[in-house]
């Protein structure tokens, strides 16, 4: 009887799951939530479309490293202006914090670790974001002493945070390695039979199991302030060093000085602080945030305008007003006839017709395709890109990334939406910046 019992219930459950009552007929699970996908904060939409990547008009540098094809793009959302200072300290600070918060529970301090349902830490420790900081507790000032910088390297004795310390942790899933025909789950023998290699420390290795994949790496989160003196010779830019990422005057310009990898751990963190947040209220996972390709940066920059040479569709950098349409560096040794003498405040100048700013001038941007004269040729028409993940001992032609857009310190010639450019993906510049773009999950 006790067994006829739990079948029973076991039935009921199943049929639960596949409507309301059970008729043997192929419904699909029922009772799951439809998925409206939110427009995300500060992005635009970029539709799906076809267009012709590449030159147009004339390789008046002879660069000779893209030819004109036609190629398809998925939709996609894009951020609207390029990431600010303001924005990217949002990340500094969760790392500072997240940095301090494990400091305070790594000391025994109650309240810092998350427990579970019967009280206990979880392996590894999770953060309770919840609990405060009492600055009363006598033992949490000698372990918040530990982030500032020693006393002998204070300038007039001010305590100021170790940007030194300010180390990122994050884990991805190399999805192009597992994806291998050698990296196959054997099912007749129930093992991996192929191998895997580390591409942050160029190991090689047997494949364990699925964790074989997850990569992890280590970024310092801090920008890089002294590019400003470090890219110009004989300038006098101390000023921006000093003052452009944290002055609150600077906040709504393009964050600069970070590397490629910095931008790429920006994204990773950026999605797991939204997917955070929506699993804690009983929702979705969304798409993971990323930079863009550089096909997906063309096609977004070009705003519909398949044969147009800049961002707004014209041949000239004026307007009919004779008012420069972007911000770059007009005339020979004249930085400031376009309104601005370094990078301006994001959005300064009209959008295009997908409502992105800056897609032209202001400051270079970061895509995730590696450099390659050739990509074009052997790229797919669907989706294109072209990905390569460096080791640390490859040499410095292997560590190039395609920027585009064109800075402020351009001539009009990078800001066409087809010039391409690269940049080492462990560089610094005061020239370039980044933006995210997500994939569209909703309805085409």
């Amino acid at each position: 009887m006790k067994k006829l019992l739990f079948f029973s219930i076991i039935l009921a459950v199943l049929a639960s799951g596949c409507g309301g009552s059970y008729t043997g007929e192929l419904v699909g699970i029922q009772g799951r939530k439809k998925w409206f996908e939110p427009e995300p904060y500060g992005m635009y939409f970029v539709p799906q479309g076809s267009f012709n990547v590449g030159p147009s008009d004339e390789d008046v540098a002879w660069a000779m490293n893209s030819l004109t094809r036609t190629v398809t793009v998925d939709a996609f959302w894009m951020d609207q202006t390029e990431i600010t200072n303001n924005e990217y300290r949002q990340f500094v600070y969760y790392v500072k914090d997240s940095i301090l918060r494990f400091k305070l529970g790594d000391a025994g301090i109650e309240g810092f670790f998350a427990v579970d349902d019967d009280g206990n830490e979880y392996d590894p420790p999770k953060l309770d974001w919840d609990t405060k900081i009492d600055l009363r507790d006598e033992l949490i000032p000698p372990i918040m002493e530990e982030m500032y910088y020693p006393e002998h390297e204070r300038f007039f004795g001010r305590k100021e945070i170790d940007t030194r310390k300010l180390i990122y942790t994050y884990f991805w899933i190399d999805l192009t390695q597992a994806a291998k025909e050698s990296s196959r789950y054997n099912y007749a023998t129930q093992s991996y039979e192929g191998e895997v290699v580390n591409i942050v420390t160029g190991e090689k290795g047997a494949i364990q199991d699925r964790s074989s994949f997850i990569m992890h790496d280590e970024v310092p989160c801090y920008p890089d302030t002294l590019v400003w003196i470090r890219d110009f010779t004989y300038s006098y830019n101390e000023p921006w060093a000093n003052m452009y990422f944290w002055h609150p005057s600077f906040d709504d310009y393009p964050v600069v000085g970070v590397t490629w990898k910095q931008a790429s751990a920006f994204s990773i963190w950026r999605t797991k602080y939204l997917n955070d947040y929506l699993t804690s209220q009983g929702g979705y996972f969304v798409q993971d945030y990323k930079l863009p390709s550089e096909t997906e940066w063309e096609y977004a920059a070009r705003g519909g305008l398949r044969l147009s040479m800049y961002p707004w569709g014209g041949m000239y950098t004026r307007n009919d007003e004779g008012c420069f349409l972007a911000n770059f560096k007009p005339l020979r040794g004249n930085y400031i006839d376009d309104g601005s003498l370094i990078a301006a405040k994001v959005g300064s100048y009209e959008p295009n017709e997908f409502g992105l700013y800056d897609m032209a001038g202001n400051v270079a941007e970061w895509t995730s395709s590696a450099y390659d004269e050739s990509a074009y040729v052997f790229s797919h028409d669907m989706n294109p890109d072209y990905k390569f993940n460096a080791k640390p001992d490859d040499p410095p032609v292997l560590k190039r990334k395609v920027i585009r857009g064109g800075s402020w310190k351009d001539i009009a010639y990078y800001m066409q939406t087809s010039t391409r450019d690269y940049e080492y993906q462990d560089s610094a510049k005061a020239f370039i910046g980044f933006r995210n773009v997500r994939p569209y999950m909703g309805y085409k």
